[in-house]
């Protein structure tokens, strides 16, 4: 990460002695700055850089000129990073409307601009509509690059993501192993794309059942992160969530709740309270304590995933019904059936609506 400290000493000083009349390199000065702040994964700063960019090109600028759809792509990646996915999908939608206007219909931008779409409709559970655009982009890359190219790994993981989530394992493990195939073969051993792909991997290999194999990606991709990010960067927190997950699966309690300590400890140096990535590791701790026994404890935990996911997610999305349902098993455990069945029912109803039918 040190090439990203050594860009933000370049362009901060740059910033502060540029006249402001020079209106273009005081944009190019911020987008920069956002880029670094975000690279690094703080991604509030990082936004505040973006904004200050956006803002003085529209100053000078009609609202649908070409060199805005960069900085709107940026900014959508920050607040999706931010866990603020109705932000990101506006500010998506408005790259979108002035890239079809002014690039070719096959331009790789355009690809890249419809994955990204994609992501965020499968991170709010809308499947269909994710896969909709993951096909856009996966047709425009088909037509425009080599077969050999990182931006297939990029497009595999994404579809195999989308797969996991709907609870095809098989089809999801083909699509990461052909992003794994695409990446090994073009990528430097250490990028960190690399260490998505090890843990999406190891992720439905976990889902599958083969805890060594998962736990053995799933630390290809946190050698990974450890070596090429910031110590404090939210994927790391992605990566001992992940093998706790692992740990917990295999009751070494212990272990488990120590990497889970570990992500929380890392992710309340980078999100806000309210981040739908808390409320994951808050059910990974009421797990752990539900398998140890001490149902209050996990009853607590799992109460606060559910607070967050009903703040930050929509209604009818799948991790709400999982919360409802993890709360059932525990009031039902602690014999308060009343509130189990409550819990049961509210699981229940949202997974008539949101999950896709058999």
């Amino acid at each position: 990460m040190g090439e990203f400290n050594q860009a933000e000493e370049i362009y901060a000083p740059q910033l502060d002695t540029t006249d402001e009349k020079n209106w273009r390199k005081h944009v190019h000065l911020n987008h920069q700055l956002g880029y670094v702040y975000s690279e690094k994964g703080d991604y509030k700063t990082a936004l505040l850089y973006y904004e200050k960019a956006l803002k003085n090109e529209l100053n000078f600028l009609p609202s649908d000129d070409s060199s805005l759809a960069p900085i709107y792509n940026n900014i959508s990646g920050v607040y999706n990073s931010l866990g603020d996915y109705s932000s990101a999908l506006s500010s998506y939608k408005k790259a979108l409307e002035i890239e079809e206007k002014s690039l070719p219909s096959d331009h790789p931008t355009l690809a890249a601009t419809y994955n990204n779409i994609g992501l965020i409709h499968e991170t709010i559970a809308d499947f269909a509509t994710a896969l909709s655009f993951y096909q856009k982009a996966f047709k425009i890359r088909q037509e425009t690059l080599p077969p050999s190219h990182p931006d297939y790994g990029t497009i595999y993981g994404n579809i195999g993501g989308l797969h996991q989530e709907m609870g095809d394992y098989p089809t999801a493990l083909k699509f990461y192993r052909q992003a794994l195939d695409v990446q090994e073969k073009s990528l430097p051993p250490k990028h960190p794309k690399l260490a998505t792909s090890y843990g999406n991997f190891g992720s439905i290999r976990n889902l599958m059942g083969d805890k060594s194999t998962a736990l053995e990606y799933y630390e290809k991709a946190r050698e990974i992160r450890e070596l090429s990010l910031p110590a404090n960067h939210p994927d790391k927190a992605d990566s001992y969530n992940c093998i706790g997950s692992v740990y917990n699966s295999m009751k070494d309690y212990s272990n488990a709740l120590s990497c889970y300590e570990k992500a929380l400890e890392i992710q309340k140096q980078s999100f806000s309270g309210n981040h739908p990535r808390f409320a994951n590791t808050y059910n990974n701790f009421g797990s752990v304590y539900s398998s140890m026994g001490d149902k209050q404890t996990a009853l607590s935990y799992y109460q606060k995933a559910l607070e967050i996911r009903e703040l930050s997610l929509p209604p009818k999305h799948p991790d709400v019904a999982a919360s409802y349902n993890n709360l059932g098993t525990i009031y039902s455990s602690m014999g308060d059936n009343q509130n189990a069945l409550s819990s049961y029912e509210k699981s229940f109803e949202i997974k008539l609506t949101s999950l896709p039918p058999d």
